[in-house]
């Protein structure tokens, strides 16, 4: 199939398909006029790359952990957990990076309104 037929299967776009393409995620044969052309299987692996990108994975990470597809085996399968838990952590420090920049920026919130309640007090007396 056509680069268009795998975009309208997948739901992604022809431009997602071009990049993972180029970053080596997604691989094509080419016709004589270089037109790109894909297995019904590419759909489904478009649909994987996709679910590792929902995931928050960058493409140097999903090509880390396609040899769990393209070559299954326990060293494999256990390379691909062992990543896909790395990057949980990673989230997850994140996560908690985030929450203390909020805590902060609460502090400040709360500093300020205390500080706009004085300059209120202070013209209406």
């Amino acid at each position: 199939m056509r680069i268009g037929e795998l975009a309208s299967l997948t739901g992604a776009s022809v431009r997602s398909l071009r990049y993972y393409e180029e970053q080596g995620l997604l691989s094509s044969t080419r016709s004589s006029s270089g037109q790109r052309h894909y297995t019904v299987d590419q759909a489904e692996r478009v649909g994987f790359i996709q679910r590792l990108y929902a995931a928050g994975l960058s493409s140097r990470t999903i090509i880390e952990l396609l040899p769990c597809v393209d070559e299954p085996s326990q060293d494999n399968s256990d390379a691909a957990l062992g990543r896909m838990m790395q990057e949980r952590d990673r989230l997850n420090r994140h996560i908690t990076d985030l929450a203390a920049t909020r805590d902060a920026l609460d502090e400040l919130i709360s500093t300020a309104r205390a500080h706009r309640e004085q300059l209120q007090n202070t013209v209406t007396c």
